[in-house]
């Protein structure tokens, strides 16, 4: 899968990272117009190259999601944060109450992404890797299993510190690998999967339930707390997710899907759960 070579450093200072995204500075600024062949959407970026990078394939917990800031259990989502970072090479953070990072050792660290995109929100849709890469920096190269290993994303899913979420622009035998990576990881209760009541059900009785209590995947997670905000009855969740708009097939039926309703299912009133694993689902580009 041909993907473009971005090199330069990790800066995290003063910014908010979580699992899924980090700063990252391009040592030459130019790059990111190149991304996706200089067409489609931008990647907002600093005069200095900083921009904020999007891992490719990985739903981290969230530490912060919405203008309410909320949670999941943080013991997890602040897990995929400081696996992220320590994977990195930063050896030690310092935060302050609003997670915003004070401090780091070492204040940068080198590293490379691959990328094809930007998404709505300007962050880099990227494989992101640690220290040099041989290639040069703004040109394509092939990205393969192997190359993909040697990625945060790679790490993240394989030791089950973040879920899989795919789009359809990642080349589908790197979705296999990550896939293949997640039901590993699952089956054999690493990190995040023993806790885990996606496939089983939550009982929700408040916000509280999914902030502090039920692990549950985040996409689910972000638009249960919208959903709770109407404050409606969990009842009528799916009306709510069928208008949701999400475009997805079902991996394993080839089925074409629009609405996590058809994924998604409330029983006895309170208990939400989803009906296929993360891996299963594949969805339209944002």
């Amino acid at each position: 899968m041909p993907m473009l070579l971005i090199k330069g450093f990790y800066d995290v200072k003063g910014t908010q990272p979580d699992g899924d995204t980090v700063a990252f500075t391009a040592e030459n600024p130019e790059h990111w117009d190149l991304v996706g062949g200089g067409r489609g959407r931008a990647v907002e970026h600093s005069a200095t190259g900083r921009a904020k990078l999007r891992l490719d394939a990985v739903d981290a917990p969230e530490t912060h999601y919405g203008p309410g800031r909320v949670h999941q259990p943080l013991e997890f989502a602040h897990a995929a944060r400081d696996e992220l970072l320590s994977w990195l090479g930063f050896t030690d953070v310092q935060r302050a109450g609003n997670e915003t990072v004070t401090a780091t050792v070492p204040e940068t660290v080198p590293g490379f992404v691959l990328t094809r995109a930007a998404d709505i929100h300007g962050r880099c849709i990227a494989l992101a890797g640690r220290g040099a890469h041989a290639e040069e920096s703004g040109r394509e190269i092939d990205v393969d299993e192997a190359e993909l290993a040697s990625t945060v994303n790679h790490r993240l899913i394989a030791a089950g510190f973040a879920y899989p979420m795919f789009y359809r622009s990642l080349f589908t035998s790197l979705r296999a690998e990550l896939a293949a990576r997640a039901t590993e990881a699952r089956e054999t209760g690493r990190g995040l999967w023993p806790a885990d009541v996606t496939l089983t059900g939550a009982k929700i009785t408040g916000l509280g339930t999914i902030t502090d209590e039920a692990l549950l995947v985040p996409k689910l997670f972000r638009r249960l707390v919208d959903y709770l905000a109407l404050g409606m009855p969990l009842s009528c969740l799916p009306a709510y997710l069928a208008g949701g708009g999400d475009r997805y097939s079902i991996l394993s039926t080839g089925e074409r899907c629009v609405g996590l309703h058809r994924v998604v299912e409330v029983t006895d009133g309170q208990t939400v759960r989803m009906t296929r694993p993360p891996e299963d689902l594949l969805f339209e580009d944002a």
